[in-house]
């Protein structure tokens, strides 16, 4: 399934092959990552209609739908919508940082970070969904659970170049209020706005009974600071540049970006939102197994 693609590697999915992603609640209904039958489409109660896509099998083709309509529309029944996940990646241009110790930039480490969640949900039979943003929607792709929709989202994946300026909060109220059926929304970002109107953004799923994981990804310089001669840095979302002596600067920087991480941990548990602090200096493999097995011994 889904091979040769850059953000899926191999030796990364076997180290993760048995681990199931589990949300903390019920979502309509059931546990997610569970299904209360193995045989899809016998003996289940029928949920929705969804657009034929290639890959889907012919024999789930609703004929009678297609002489209403002309178009071509598959059943869906309920261990198939038991889990519908949407991935929303940043690519604003503050995730295309990248320091000179990094081997990836956040948005690469996103992108891999995106692919493996993928792969493990369409491979438990769930649906997923990937929507890139910077401070407008970019890619929307609704969630599907066949093998075919995972190539889709590879290839999606692999296209993505950062963007400029971020707006999050106004991508979240947008994307609450367009997707209407309850579900997992998983955030891949650096979260640099303004925190108050991202939580917002983030409390508007909440109120649309979504399940929320929030995977908070830096650069391990943006956490450490390690600057020691005068530097230039530059604004990768306006291009706005300031020349600072790092010696000056330093330990008011670090605090404030430990305020800054502080305060979505403190907010998110209060919104009951699975938080995730992580830096691309951390193989995602292993943050992301450990996560799944931490996510599993709660459940």
């Amino acid at each position: 399934m889904a091979k040769g693609y850059r953000y899926l590697d191999p030796q990364a999915v076997a180290k993760l092959a048995r681990m199931n992603l589990i949300a903390r609640s019920v979502v309509e209904g059931f546990i997610s990552g569970l299904h209360r039958s193995p045989f899809h489409g016998f003996s289940v109660e029928f949920a929705e209609h969804r657009e034929y896509t290639p890959g889907d099998n012919i024999k789930d083709i609703d004929w009678q739908a297609y002489a209403r309509t002309d178009r071509y529309v598959v059943k869906q029944y309920q261990e198939e919508t038991n889990l519908k996940a949407h991935i929303l990646l940043d690519t604003s241009g503050s995730m295309g940082y990248k320091s000179d110790e990094s081997q990836l930039s956040k948005l690469e480490y996103g992108s891999y970070l995106a692919a493996c969640l993928a792969y493990l949900m369409v491979r438990q039979q769930d649906s997923v969904g990937l929507v890139t943003f910077d401070e407008t929607i970019g890619n929307f792709i609704p969630p599907r659970s066949t093998a075919v929709h995972l190539n889709v989202l590879l290839k999606t994946l692999e296209k993505i170049r950062h963007g400029r300026v971020t707006n999050i909060s106004r991508a979240f109220h947008d994307l609450a209020e367009n997707i209407k059926r309850r579900g997992l929304i998983i955030i891949i970002s650096d979260l640099f706005d303004e925190p108050k109107d991202v939580m917002r953004g983030l409390r508007h799923f909440r109120f649309k009974k979504h399940e929320v994981i929030l995977f908070h990804i830096f650069d391990r310089w943006e956490i450490d600071f390690p600057f020691r001669k005068l530097t230039d840095f530059v604004d990768m979302e306006t291009n706005d540049e300031i020349q600072i002596d790092p010696r000056f600067v330093r330990d008011d920087y670090t605090g404030q970006i430990k305020d800054f991480i502080a305060a979505y941990k403190r907010e998110c548990a209060s919104a009951t939102i699975e938080y995730v602090q992580t830096h691309t200096g951390v193989p995602y493999d292993l943050m992301l197994h450990s996560f799944l097995a931490k996510r599993k011994r709660l459940h």
